[in-house]
């Protein structure tokens, strides 16, 4: 048998998870190149990879004020602008590498830069931005002004079995697009439905992140979100975020919020509609490896 004509590659990572929400990192700072869309996929893959929702690069920092910056490939090879759960896991790995050494410090991703602070349980606080409400933030198109409800009539399945109904969502950026739709029961939300549906409507030309949210009390909601290029995950950071936004701002809840997804918890809170938005939650480690690229 003819030897093989080079040496597969190595490529050192770490394998992370926040609330369920789990990652690879590879660190950069060396100046390695960011994984393309192919091994985006390769790594994320289930089966023959390490397996994640998401790819999250260690990169040197883009502002004067941060340590180091951060960007994110979703499973499907694509780019995403915005991670919440992400942040933390970063955070995490930056504290343990030595480069964090203070209680706050400041982490720059594709959508803005992000103050962090160390919590004494041994997760992190992440200041996620102010969220913006105007259509155009989304983008969601066909719309003007900021609605506290949208409407629009949404093709659901496929061939034989689709289906036209009319869906009333929310809807906010949080550096990446957010829809959300309040249901009765989050174990019977339609999510592997109308999630896909929602998302291939022209309405969002960059696609959406389509959240469902059961209103536990004023202090606590259920959630599950179909993600972009990822589909359903345990958890999702900008997606918490998100409800409890466009949830405060329709008067459900107060501005401290647990809320509970499919891989754990996560601790919002909003001081005011001028404030950052904040996330609270646990970032772990799994393990580390090398892969063959």
């Amino acid at each position: 048998m003819a030897a093989a004509p080079y040496p597969p590659a190595l490529l050192r990572f770490t394998k992370m998870h926040g609330a369920g929400n789990d990652f690879v990192v590879l660190d950069l700072r060396d100046g390695s190149l960011p994984p393309t869309p192919a091994l985006s996929r390769a790594l994320a893959d289930r089966h023959t990879g390490v397996g994640c929702d998401q790819i999250l690069t260690v990169e040197p920092p883009r502002s004067a004020g941060a340590i180091a910056s951060y960007r994110i490939w979703n499973a499907d090879g694509s780019n995403a602008a915005q991670c919440g759960n992400g942040a933390r896991c970063i955070a995490a790995w930056l504290v343990r590498d030595g480069t964090a050494d203070d209680a706050r410090f400041v982490l720059d991703s594709p959508s803005g830069s992000h103050a962090v602070e160390r919590l004494a349980d041994g997760g992190f606080r992440v200041a996620m931005g102010v969220p913006q409400f105007a259509p155009q933030a989304l983008p969601l198109a066909g719309f003007i002004e900021a609605q506290d409800e949208y409407a629009l009539d949404v093709v659901v399945g496929t061939q034989a079995g689709a289906r036209a109904q009319g869906v009333r969502f929310g809807a906010v950026s949080m550096g990446n697009p957010h829809a959300l739709v309040e249901v009765d029961d989050i174990a019977r939300a339609p999510v592997a439905t109308l999630g896909p549906a929602l998302q291939a409507q022209a309405a969002f030309p960059d696609s959406v992140n389509v959240g469902f949210a059961e209103v536990d009390a004023r202090d606590r909601i259920r959630l599950r979100v179909y993600e972009r290029g990822a589909g359903e995950t345990l958890a999702c950071g900008s997606g918490a975020c998100a409800a409890a936004a466009i949830l405060i701002r329709r008067g459900r809840v107060d501005r401290d919020v647990a809320v509970l997804l499919p891989g754990g918890e996560l601790r919002i809170g909003w001081r005011d509609d001028n404030a950052p938005i904040t996330m609270s939650g646990p970032a772990t480690f799994v393990f580390e490896g090398e892969f063959f690229a």
